[in-house]
C-alpha cells in the first residue's frame, strides 16, 4: 500500500511540477518578455510570491518520495525511481543557483535607471529546468508502468 501512494505521489507530483514549468515556459515567460521594465519588475514579484514556497516544497517531497521507492520497489523501479529523483535534483541545483539568484536581485532594481535585462538568461535557466523535470517525469511514468 505505502509503495502504490508514493508511486501517485511521484508521478503527480513530477506531473504538477514538469506542467508548471511548461505553461510558465510557453505563456508566462514570453508574456513577461513583452512588458516594458517596469510592469515586468512588478509582475514578476506578483508572481513570485504564488510559486513560493510551493514548487520547493512540492519538488522536495517528490524527490524523497522517488528515493523511498527506490528502496520499495522491485525491478526497473529500483533504479529509475531514484534516477528520477536525481533528476529532480537538478531541478532544484538550477532553480537555487541559477533561477532564484536572479529573482532575488529584481527586488532591489528601480524601474528606471541602468539595468541589464535578466530576462535572457532567467529564460535559459528555466528551459534546462524544465527539460529536466520533463525527464524525471518519463522515467517516473516508465519506472510506475513497469512495475510487477
Amino acid at each position: 500500500m505505502l509503495k502504490e501512494v508514493l508511486t501517485g505521489v511521484v508521478l503527480i507530483g513530477t506531473g504538477t511540477v514538469t506542467g508548471i514549468f511548461v505553461a510558465v515556459l510557453v505563456s508566462v515567460a514570453p508574456a513577461m518578455s513583452a512588458m516594458d521594465r517596469a510592469d515586468y519588475l512588478r509582475a514578476h514579484a506578483l508572481l513570485g510570491k504564488g510559486y513560493h514556497p510551493l514548487m520547493p516544497i512540492l519538488v522536495n517531497v517528490v524527490t524523497l518520495s522517488g528515493f523511498a521507492l527506490g528502496v520499495l520497489a522491485e525491478g526497473p523501479g529500483q533504479v529509475l525511481f531514484p534516477a528520477a529523483s536525481v533528476l529532480l535534483i537538478g531541478v532544484q541545483a538550477v532553480s537555487h543557483l541559477g533561477n532564484v539568484p536572479i529573482n532575488r536581485s529584481l527586488a532591489g532594481l528601480a524601474a528606471d535607471g541602468p539595468w541589464q535585462d535578466p530576462r535572457p538568461l532567467w529564460r535559459a535557466w528555466h528551459r534546462l529546468r524544465t527539460a529536466l523535470a520533463a525527464l524525471a517525469l518519463a522515467t517516473v511514468t516508465v519506472a510506475a508502468l513497469a512495475a510487477p
